[in-house]
């Protein structure tokens, strides 16, 4: 049986519900949409969930030029009974929405977790991006892809990869090549051309502000209420520095504080590091490369400044195990 029967053989309602993460990126619709594809083509009805806004340029450009239908959580009746597929994501992940219906399955690439709630899952944290082991479901049982759907899972690769440069495995590389012969360029080039508005270029302008450099560690408060993908939009543009070999950016929003970190040292792992410098007053993950965090329930701006400060000095000695250094602040 392939892995895609084995999912098949555990559902047990003609119509599923796909959840993909809070605030969902390019890899996730990706990965929502092949999923859905994949149903249809077996004779059965799925419907893409999710919570959180979806406020990237790209990422809407992405929903309208490609067609993708999803439905936010809140406006979607799901009884106890009703059968759920997460992918891009893990049950129980603080960015992963509670719902009330039942979890059955789980397709993810990020570090494994808790797995006794699924009756299948299929969690390969060595590959770079969730659209990789979708597409494998595709092959491995001589599914068509059509142009859009390829276009999309290329492009859910291409930005959870850093354009092949991040995290990449022999099986994202393999499906890379053949999606990009299926895929539309023209576009594929559409999507890539609108990463940003120029609204967004005041986040730039507050992280670069607030830059702080810690020998290769960068880090940016990039101002109040930001979206989350900004913040890691951001997080990666700080990498890009050719001092920079970790970025830590933080934003103070409805009424907690939102985390992402990027790290280009071997020696330390960002998932291990966001879990270990949230300890106690929030929660993340990722991988060993990217990762993201979240601290709930902050009073006031004041009470999240003292603890961003704490929090900060948390990283420090976390990476200074690593690679000792000094402060810079520019």
């Amino acid at each position: 049986m392939t892995k895609l029967d084995e999912l098949l053989e555990c559902i047990e309602h003609p119509h599923v519900y796909i959840l993909m993460h809070n605030y969902p990126d390019q890899d996730a619709l990706a990965s929502a949409l092949g999923l859905q594809t994949l149903f249809e083509a077996k004779g059965k009805h799925a419907t893409i969930i999710y919570h959180g806004i979806i406020d990237k340029v790209n990422t809407l450009k992405m929903l309208e030029l490609l067609s993708i239908e999803i439905y936010p959580l809140q406006d979607v009746f799901l009884a106890p009974e009703d059968e759920i597929i997460i992918v891009d994501g893990q049950k129980g992940n603080i960015n992963m929405a509670d719902t009330n219906g039942l979890v059955i399955a789980c397709i993810d690439h990020h570090q494994l977790q808790n797995t006794a709630c699924y009756r299948f899952y299929d969690i390969r944290s060595d590959v770079g991006a969730c659209s990789s082991i979708i597409t494998s479901y595709f092959l491995e049982n001589n599914i068509p892809i059509t142009s859009d759907l390829a276009t999309a899972l290329l492009y859910g690769i291409k930005i959870d990869t850093a354009n092949m440069t991040r995290g990449v495995s022999l099986l994202d590389i393999t499906v890379f090549s053949h999606l990009y012969h299926c895929s539309n360029n023209k576009k594929l080039r559409s999507l890539e051309k609108s990463s940003i508005q120029l609204s967004d270029l005041i986040s730039y302008k507050k992280a670069i502000e607030n830059l702080k450099i810690y020998g290769s560690l960068a880090i940016a408060n990039i101002g109040n209420d930001c979206s989350e993908a900004m913040i890691a939009t951001v997080s990666d543009f700080l990498l890009t520095i050719s001092e920079i070999e970790f970025s830590f950016v933080y934003s103070y929003r409805g009424s907690g504080i939102k985390f992402s970190v990027r790290s280009a040292m071997l020696s330390v792992d960002a998932s291990d590091l966001i879990k270990t410098i949230l300890s106690g007053f929030g929660d993340g993950g990722g991988h060993s490369n990217m990762a993201a965090g979240f601290v709930p329930n902050i009073a006031t701006e004041e009470e999240a400044i003292q603890l961003v400060e704490f929090i900060i000095s948390r990283t420090i000695s976390y990476i200074n195990q690593f690679t000792p250094f000094q402060i810079e602040t520019y």
